[in-house]
């Protein structure tokens, strides 16, 4: 886990932003110790919705639709992916 205050020091960026992504379900934070934590796991996904908000001006609504939409996207290649598994077995 790496400091929340850590990655927003190191982005130039306000810990509300951070704080505003997790009341909207973006991401995952763990507070230990009255301090605010990110999980590495979400850092790449944190690291783009910093690039939207930030570089492209995207506010938080539009984060939050762009993500779902990501999100379909993969898991409908993700189903494609096995239909084609399945489809090469009874092809085979």
């Amino acid at each position: 886990m790496i400091a929340a205050s850590e990655f927003c020091t190191y982005h130039n960026i306000e810990l509300s932003f951070i704080h505003s992504l997790q009341h909207s379900g973006l991401i995952a934070i763990v507070v230990e110790e009255e301090r605010a934590f990110i999980p590495l796991n979400e850092l790449p996904q944190l690291e783009k919705m910093v690039r939207l908000y930030y570089e492209m001006d995207i506010n938080l609504e539009g984060i939050e639709t762009i993500t779902y939409l990501l999100q379909r996207m993969n898991d409908m290649q993700k189903e494609m992916k096995a239909l084609k598994i399945k489809m090469g077995i009874y092809e085979g």
